[in-house]
């Protein structure tokens, strides 16, 4: 659940913290004062888009951060995130640019993954989530919610059902027909032939590259060798000044023994300067048969980028033969294969029906008791009168059912409903008013909430259209909601705000640099006062304040039965 939220620079806040109850939580305050700011800050910790005009005007950057205690680290563990001590800290800085950097107990996230694991926490339910709510798609995911949540495997069993039947289609697709087999297997055996033809080694290339290098530098290399034999072995070259040393030394070697040494020294250099120039001259011969070779490293390396750029590297390119290889002994044994591929399409269809119709069972016997419990939850939000219904169409035939299946099964259902009686059922988009949506949602939140392992919910004014008795039921329903779990309300109704474990009013106000929001946790008194404010007699009725006091008193006897 949420322990604190810090905001700096968002909109009208300058510099803000507040620490939350794990129970039930109340903000109120005058229309503009800045209670959306705060449902946007919460927006942003659980993987909004940051938008760059929520920045306080004339600031460069600001941040939220979210302290948040945890019971089921697995999520954090799946994106590698460390959570020793139980608290998961989300901060987002934001910055005039439009960028911003999110961290999960220190760790860079992106917005998906924020949204992906937050999504586990916390639950936000606004006026936008009230649109979402008439969407089909939503309607699935809330009904499959309550029914599978605690026992999913008929569904993983069912999309690995799913998954298999669409990969044997896949193949048999791929297989095609006898002609269409014919030209694959041209196809394969002629890109086959091509590779294995190549006879490409792993570093093949950039030995040619290199040899490629030297060769090219022929010209140069000619020249100085040609120039180094000539100043060994040409006219008056190097040998022919040892041969003369040699001689006149000999004349005086019989004079001492260092002359003899030296006679010695001379004839060993000559040895070894004749070896030299033998090897520069094999060298120099050499050169015009490394002008054919560049000319065949040349067509080397052509045919060598050739296949690899249709097959990529050395590595891909041995994936791709292995492949085409495969692909080749089914294509050849295609018309076998596609008569077991058939076969077993044929059973697989048929388990993938009995699948769907077992989940359609447990979706239907599931809304009949889901329609019972929100019928009662309505009733207790003064709306007695109402119909509720899951509207199913009808099963689809075996022959006919994989045209609309889907890895959750072939059903197709919409949440109906009649508000009052005489009114005949309907689908939501068609009937429901403003202040009816804010109380089905909340019994659709009830129910689907029992058991959830969501411990934050926030409901941005759930009391929209809604007043009276009715307004008070709807005080008691969040009120048992948060002794469940962490409940964050908006609210303008003195109902709601009169049951609250900790309340929060919001208000705005001007100092030398603007106008600045602020937030205060009122005392019991306070909290009495927001109570009268709220109610509309504040200054008006002398016994505003008794009133409020009166259903202050009403609201704890309430929870203390409860505890």
């Amino acid at each position: 659940m949420l322990q604190r939220i810090i905001i700096h620079n968002l909109a009208l806040i300058r510099d803000l913290e507040i620490d939350f109850s794990p129970e039930l939580n109340v903000l109120s305050g005058e229309t503009g004062a800045g209670k959306s700011i705060i449902v946007d800050s919460l927006m942003l910790l659980i993987g909004a888009r940051y938008d760059k005009s929520l920045l306080k005007y004339g600031e460069d950057k600001g941040f939220v951060e979210g302290v948040f205690t945890c019971s089921e680290i697995s999520p954090l563990e799946e994106l590698g995130i460390e959570c020793d001590d139980g608290l998961v800290i989300v901060s987002r800085k934001f910055f005039k640019d439009g960028r911003n950097d999110i961290r999960v107990n220190g760790k860079q996230v992106t917005t998906a993954m924020l949204r992906e694991l937050m999504q586990n926490f916390v639950d936000i339910y606004g006026q936008n989530e009230y649109q979402s709510l008439l969407k089909i798609t939503e309607q699935r995911k809330i009904l499959d919610g309550c029914v599978f949540k605690n026992d999913d495997e008929p569904l993983k069993r069912n999309r690995a059902l799913y998954d298999e039947y669409k990969d044997v289609c896949a193949k048999m697709r791929s297989l095609g027909d006898e002609q269409a087999r014919a030209q694959k297997i041209d196809i394969l055996k002629y890109q086959i032939e091509e590779i294995e033809n190549a006879h490409i080694e792993p570093d093949e290339e950039q030995k040619l590259v290199e040899r490629r290098h030297i060769l090219m530098s022929a010209e140069r290399i000619k020249t100085a060798l040609a120039e180094s034999y000539d100043r060994l072995d040409g006219e008056g070259g190097a040998t022919d000044g040892i041969a003369d040393a040699i001689r006149a030394i000999s004349y005086v070697g019989a004079f001492g023994d260092n002359y003899a040494s030296l006679h010695e020294r001379l004839r060993s250099v000559s040895i070894e300067l004749d070896d030299i120039a033998e090897s520069v001259k094999d060298e120099l011969d050499g050169m015009d048969a490394g002008e054919r070779e560049l000319d065949g490293i040349i067509d080397r390396l052509d045919k060598i980028r050739a296949v690899k750029n249709k097959y990529g590297p050395y590595d891909k390119m041995l994936e791709f033969l292995r492949d085409a290889k495969k692909e080749l002994d089914e294509a050849e044994n295609g018309a076998e294969l596609y008569d077991e591929l058939c076969k077993k399409e044929t059973d697989i269809k048929a388990r993938l029906y009995e699948s769907c119709k077992k989940l359609s069972e447990l979706r239907r016997t599931g809304a009949r008791e889901i329609e019972r419990q929100i019928l009662c939850e309505l009733a207790d939000l003064g709306m007695a009168k109402s119909k509720f219904e899951v509207v199913f169409t009808d099963l689809p035939q075996p022959d006919a059912f994989v045209k609309n299946v889907t890895p959750v099964g072939f059903d197709e259902f919409e949440f109906y409903l009649s508000p009052n009686a005489g009114m005949p059922l309907m689908p939501l988009a068609k009937i429901i008013s403003g202040g009816e949506m804010s109380r089905f949602m909340l019994a659709i939140k009830l129910v689907a909430g029992n058991g959830g392992s969501i411990d934050t919910m926030i409901f941005d004014e759930i009391d929209t259209g809604i007043s009276g008795d009715v307004g008070l039921s709807v005080a008691k329903k969040l009120c048992r909601l948060a002794r469940g779990r962490q409940v964050l309300c908006v609210t303008h109704l003195a109902q709601i705000a009169a049951m609250a474990d900790a309340h929060f009013y919001i208000d705005k106000y001007d100092d030398d640099k603007g106008t600045v929001t602020r937030v205060t946790e009122l005392n019991r008194d306070g909290q009495i006062d927001e109570v009268s404010r709220l109610s509309g007699t504040r200054g008006v009725s002398g016994t505003s304040d008794k009133n409020a006091a009166e259903l202050k008193a009403w609201c704890d006897a309430f929870k203390k039965e409860l505890n």
